[in-house]
């Protein structure tokens, strides 16, 4: 079929991405942009491939009962929120249905197993306003920076007054602040920024807003002059990185005004997070997860754990708190440093905090649980080998994608130590197709 054909469709069920799945007259798969399972819709090819074409939504004829009013005006135009027309309800649902059929397709597992597995998707917190991050494209143009959200291609930027998913009232003009700022600073100076980070915390109430540039000269204390008016900061840094844009390496951060980091609160712990570590963009599902984590472990006070990725310490302070001995290795320097400094401002003195590669780092030590929470690309083989020669009772596998998660669990299986016993999805990113699981693995009884 040619590019703006027409097709009346019936949506049948949503993608592990931002759209949804429909099938044409004569059987062919149709990604839609805009549609939700249940709706009959008519949508324009954008485009037509041998396996599959895409179309988006021009007119919903009969609107499933998931569709529902999206709380943000820009949800169409701004990518941060895709979903943001499907109900909570149906959102969780396709999750937990995504998880499974990774599970089937990548892991290998059959239907039937892959189903007994997954619990249902777990929904902590709110479905809006969850966030406390959110990162700003920028680009110059006619002279001055263009900030904005990325908009739904991912090609351009959208202007926004304030950002929905954004911590309260209080924060969700913070976007169209720090834009503004910028775009004034912009117009006398060349800022040469990337991207810009904002932090915020309904729980400790700090707002941190993190410039990615490269090294050279730069307007420090105007910048944080005017930022500073902008936005209330108590803390504006600036990231120094080089290289190639999709993978840049931080070379430093410059303390611009205020505290120089963030802090939030999780559980019995105030952490310190500056610009360039990792944290769950949602607090309260960062904490549900801890919970899991534990509850699934089932710690004592006698058990030596192992916590590789463990970041600024999300997983090893709870840990610290409840075994006695925790083995942590993380890579990136930004969050051992805050990891480091997190331990002694908690008083923790039962962790031994390594910094490298989870491979060549890997703890001399017989663990009795294990957490692993890696990044997207999921666990090497080799990772997943050293895993398994460890005498651990269990192993808490935190995962931000089902496909290298299903990967990861058919190695594991395949090496006939550790077996998955279930898998619990939670909504750490509503309006989006985004899951995070939390996968125990216990030993197989020989």
């Amino acid at each position: 079929m040619a590019d703006d054909t027409l097709l009346r469709l019936t949506v049948e069920r949503m993608s592990y991405g931002a759209d949804a799945i429909a099938r044409s007259d004569d059987g062919k798969t149709v990604f839609v942009a805009g549609g939700v399972p249940g709706d009959t819709v008519i949508a324009r090819v954008t485009s037509d491939g041998r396996t599959f074409s895409r179309a988006e939504v021009i007119e919903v004829e009969d609107p499933s009962p998931m569709r529902s009013t999206p709380a943000c005006p820009y949800a169409g135009a701004c990518g941060g929120c895709p979903w943001a027309a499907l109900s909570r309800e149906g959102q969780l649902e396709a999750k937990r249905s995504n998880v499974v059929d990774a599970l089937v397709r990548i892991g290998h597992l059959d239907v039937e197993r892959a189903e007994g597995l997954v619990e249902p998707c777990e929904a902590p917190g709110r479905a809006w306003g969850y966030r406390n991050k959110v990162e700003l494209a920028c680009e110059r143009r006619g002279g001055r920076a263009l900030v904005g959200m990325h908009d739904r291609t991912g090609s351009g930027i959208v202007r926004v007054d304030a950002c929905a998913l954004l911590g309260d009232v209080r924060h969700a003009k913070l976007v169209k602040s720090v834009s503004g700022a910028l775009s004034y600073l912009s117009g006398s100076h060349e800022l040469g920024i990337d991207r810009v980070g904002i932090r915020v915390s309904r729980r400790t109430r700090d707002v941190e807003v993190a410039l990615w540039t490269s090294p050279g000269p730069f307007p420090r204390a105007q910048v944080a002059k005017v930022l500073g008016d902008a936005t209330r900061a108590s803390s504006v840094v600036r990231v120094l990185s080089k290289g190639p844009r999709k993978a840049r390496r931080v070379t430093g951060v410059e303390r611009l005004s205020g505290k120089g980091h963030w802090e939030e609160r999780l559980g019995d712990d105030l952490l310190t997070i500056s610009a360039p570590s990792f944290f769950q963009v949602n607090t309260d599902g960062a904490q549900r997860l801890v919970e899991l984590v534990c509850e699934g472990l089932r710690l004592s006070k006698d058990d030596e754990a192992m916590d590789l990725y463990c970041g600024a310490g999300t997983f090893t302070l709870p840990l610290a708190r409840r075994t006695a001995f925790v083995s942590a290795v993380e890579s990136q320097g930004p969050a051992l440093r805050d990891l480091r400094r997190n331990l002694k401002r908690a008083r923790l003195h039962n962790v031994d905090a390594v910094g490298g590669d989870a491979g060549r780092e890997f703890p001399d030590t017989d663990a009795d649980v294990i957490v692993v929470d890696p990044p997207r690309a999921g666990l090497s083989e080799e990772v997943v080998e050293r895993l398994c020669e460890q005498p651990a009772r269990a192993i808490a596998y935190v995962s931000c994608d089902p496909a290298t998660l299903a990967r990861d669990i058919a190695r594991f299986e395949a090496q006939g130590t550790f077996a998955a016993a279930y898998v619990t999805p939670v909504d750490l990113f509503p309006q989006t197709f985004h899951v995070e699981t939390v996968t125990l693995m216990t030993r197989v009884r020989t």
